[in-house]
């Protein structure tokens, strides 16, 4: 058994049996469930920027999407938010079809600047729209009108929901991997021109991976106005959301099924604790935080920390024969 496949099972094994370890504790149960949310994000982000290579820094615009959605649903429908879900989904897809079609002929930090710049557009936008909330937001339901609201006190039900999706998007991405699919995204992050000089239609799987993306992201989204309860411009579609994707995959693993996950799992206690010890100061604490990860996996990790257990090692080289049948 190798060490990557021993650290799946433990990862299984842990993310079972985490909601039974801390039982009792509300503050350990809400960081589990944020952890999974924040796993769900970075998984989506993944497909599109670990297995295609195309770093989008502007993935906040489909959560935004899947959160506001959710709540403008309840706000003028009357509906259970989780039914926006399906809709912000939807809308999802067709922004990233609209988005993609252009930014994803660009390559490398030009396409990473163009989603940059229209996720501001849209989070400004968003502040002036009266049907959104303006600057101040909307929120859903003050208080429980059925189970269907996903409203609860406890974490742990969000937990299970959380993990459900989760799992259900992991499984997904495996497919994709061991799929055709996959292996013209490799192809593709690898050297696009190799990619389509051997007839890959780079630019319409880098579409089809862009809005799958979209969509999972969005629902991410959701399952975050129904746990918050709350969404305003900056915590829709803020460029920080974006930034938190990205670290998350590449701290962890882009372009490995459980690299987001792992990342998640060390970020977001890091970033809770830094909050919770110095208030108001940790916001800005955070920024310097994923600035140093950056900067450290740039330098030292390139492939994440996964890289570390997929190592392999180096074989002894094979005696050549001479012409004579004798070794060298």
């Amino acid at each position: 058994m190798t060490r990557y496949r021993l650290l799946q099972i433990v990862l299984v094994v842990l993310v079972l049996a985490y909601p039974l370890v801390v039982a009792g504790s509300p503050v350990w149960a809400r960081l589990g469930a944020l952890v999974l949310l924040a796993a769900i994000g970075a998984s989506a982000w993944n497909i599109v920027g670990g297995y295609a290579g195309q770093v989008s820094v502007g993935h906040s615009v489909f959560f935004g999407i899947g959160a506001y959605s959710a709540v403008v649903t309840y706000t003028h429908l009357g509906l259970p938010p989780i039914a926006g879900a399906p809709i912000g989904m939807a809308l999802s897809v067709l922004v990233a079809a609209v988005i993609g079609v252009p930014t994803l002929k660009l390559s490398g930090h030009y396409f990473s600047m163009a989603t940059i710049a229209v996720a501001e557009l849209v989070r400004v936008l968003s502040s002036t729209s009266e049907f959104l909330g303006g600057a101040q937001g909307l929120g859903g339901p003050p208080v429980p009108r059925g189970v269907l609201d996903l409203s609860f006190i406890s974490a742990t039900p969000y937990y299970y929901i959380f993990l459900a999706v989760l799992a259900g998007l992991l499984w997904l991405t495996h497919m994709i991997e061991r799929g055709r699919m996959g292996f013209y995204l490799r192809a593709i992050k690898d050297s696009e021109r190799a990619a389509r000089s051997l007839g890959v239609s780079a630019g319409r799987y880098k579409l089809y991976a862009y809005m799958l993306s979209a969509a999972f992201t969005a629902l991410a989204g959701s399952l975050y106005l129904t746990m918050f309860g709350f969404v305003d411009p900056e915590s829709g579609f803020g460029i920080l959301i974006s930034v938190k994707m990205v670290v998350m995959a590449a701290l962890g693993g882009a372009g490995q099924l459980f690299g987001p996950l792992v990342g998640a799992l060390i970020l977001v206690p890091l970033e809770e604790l830094s909050n919770s010890y110095l208030g108001g100061q940790g916001a800005g604490l955070t920024f310097v935080v994923y600035g140093a990860i950056i900067v450290i996996i740039a330098r030292f990790l390139p492939s994440g920390l996964l890289s570390l257990l997929d190592r392999r090692r180096p074989t002894a080289p094979r005696a050549s024969k001479t012409v004579d049948g004798h070794a060298d």
